[in-house]
């Protein structure tokens, strides 16, 4: 399977990605398996991308949660090393070009007090459920990363 081919698998079409890139084959390895299992874990136990009820919770708290995601994955890449290529891809396009915009954008407001504001905090967990969709469209890419049964929707969101 070439990497374009995965992408579209997930719904990630809208990442920008070299077109050499895209046109090379995806074959993960058992680094690249073992670093998708470890982040795919702290993805599905994380806000990034569970239903947060609209009266609980804490934008800041929340915001914090995703922004950690970078540290996460830093460490996950430092652990396993240089031979997870096709991990690093992935988890490097993800963090720049869904993540950073998201925390970038917040953490300033966040500085200045938005979140006093109920009008700013609503606005937020509408991005919140945008970005959501897309960090789980990205844990489940890992879970078919590691190799391993996607739990992503295991539970009822309305339950």
């Amino acid at each position: 399977m070439k990497w374009k081919e995965w992408l579209d698998k997930w719904s990630m079409t809208g990442l920008k990605i070299n077109a050499g890139v895209l046109e090379t084959e995806w074959q993960p390895n058992d680094p690249d398996r073992d670093a998708a299992w470890e982040l795919y874990i702290e993805l599905l136990t994380r806000i990034a991308t569970q239903y947060l009820e609209p009266d609980h919770g804490d934008e800041k708290t929340t915001l914090t949660s995703i922004h950690s995601l970078f540290a996460l994955t830093r460490e996950t890449l430092k652990r396993h090393g240089r031979h997870c290529d096709e991990f690093t891809k992935i988890a490097i396009v993800v963090l720049n070009q869904v993540v950073r915009p998201f925390t970038a954008k917040w953490h300033k407001l966040a500085l200045s007090g938005a979140f006093d504001n109920p009008d700013i905090c609503l606005d937020f967990r509408q991005e919140l459920t945008a970005i959501q969709i897309q960090l789980r469209s990205y844990t489940k890419m890992l879970a078919d990363m590691a190799n391993v049964e996607d739990l992503t929707e295991l539970e009822d969101d309305n339950a």
